[in-house]
């Protein structure tokens, strides 16, 4: 018995997608993560930006941070800084968006050991908001993917550690402004 032509194609073409879906499975890579943390402060908004304005200040409320080295201000794409973290190690970023009046800006990290930090093409965002008790809100995002890029990676390069490292740099620094803010 002969079969259509058209049941026999169909089959061709059902092989090849599920050739291409298991194919294109075993190959994904890692998922972008991300991180939101927030913070209520009992301060005016712009008693809190001036704390964290300066793109070349963040040594002064994250406490990691033993010193940086800074040129262009606050321009974006042209402000550049290198973090010299306390106990070894060092991460340069760059200054992407700043918008004083939204009391915002955006940077990322240009480059990193991942000994020190476990990530990979990081961005991120902070920005200070009236909150309704009358005093402030600090949020700090960031977007980035984990130390190892390829499949299968080692503990303390995987999603959890890489997410459990932002969180905790993301909270010391939210903690710190909360205390500068609230003397």
């Amino acid at each position: 018995m002969k079969r259509p032509v058209f049941i026999v194609k169909f089959l061709a073409l059902l092989v090849v997608a599920t050739v291409t879906v298991a194919t294109g499975a075993q190959a994904h890579g890692p998922s972008r993560l991300k991180v939101i943390k927030t913070i209520d402060v009992a301060a005016p908004p712009a008693k809190v930006w001036s704390l964290i304005a300066d793109f070349d200040k963040i040594n002064v409320w994250l406490p990691a941070v033993e010193t940086v080295d800074a040129t262009g201000g606050n321009t974006p794409n042209a402000a550049k800084r290198t973090l010299h973290l306390k106990g070894g190690g060092d991460i340069d970023e760059a200054l992407t968006r700043y918008n004083a009046d939204g009391m915002t800006y955006s940077y990322e990290i240009t480059k990193v050991d991942i000994k020190v930090l476990p990530v990979n093409d990081y961005a991120s965002t902070i920005t200070v908001s009236a909150n309704a008790a009358g005093g402030s809100t600090v949020e700090w995002r960031g977007a980035f993917y984990r130390g190892y890029m390829l499949n299968d990676p080692p503990k303390e390069l995987n999603d959890d550690a890489s997410q459990a490292a932002v969180e905790g740099v993301y909270d010391l620094g939210l903690k710190t402004i909360k205390q500068l803010a609230e003397k």
